[in-house]
């Protein structure tokens, strides 16, 4: 069994609202909401960084939610040309942490790189059924 819905979004801080409502959405209908708080918050890390890192103006974002029965794989792409980094910010820096939050609660964290682009992934075990 494998499944996978996407939807694209505007270059707007609204979008960031919009994609966790998304993801929640998609995680409920497939029954999966073991997984919502976490890919909640990771995917708004990932379009907050789109939005004011990848997306140039008039462009969208996308992101996409695919599950196997292993695992649910969460991707956000954009059309920006920079590389993402997680960084070490100081102690007393109210921002920076996202990168490396979304990298301690997924299984795996890659980019691809594109022509045009990149798409950040992460995987997240599937939960044992009831």
């Amino acid at each position: 069994m494998s499944l996978s819905q996407q939807r694209r979004f505007p270059r707007r801080r609204t979008s960031v609202g919009a994609s966790r409502d998304f993801v929640v959405s998609v995680l409920t209908e497939w029954r999966l909401t073991p997984l919502i708080d976490d890919i909640r918050l990771c995917v708004s890390e990932l379009a907050t960084n789109a939005v004011l890192h990848g997306v140039p103006p008039g462009r969208e974002f996308s992101v996409l939610l695919r599950t196997t029965e292993e695992d649910v794989r969460l991707e956000v792409r954009d059309s920006g040309s920079g590389r993402p980094v997680a960084r070490q910010p100081e102690e007393d820096s109210c921002s920076g942490r996202g990168l490396f939050l979304v990298g301690e609660l997924a299984a795996e964290f890659g980019v691809d790189h594109h022509a045009v682009g990149k798409t950040v992934w992460l995987t997240f075990e599937r939960p044992a059924a009831p």
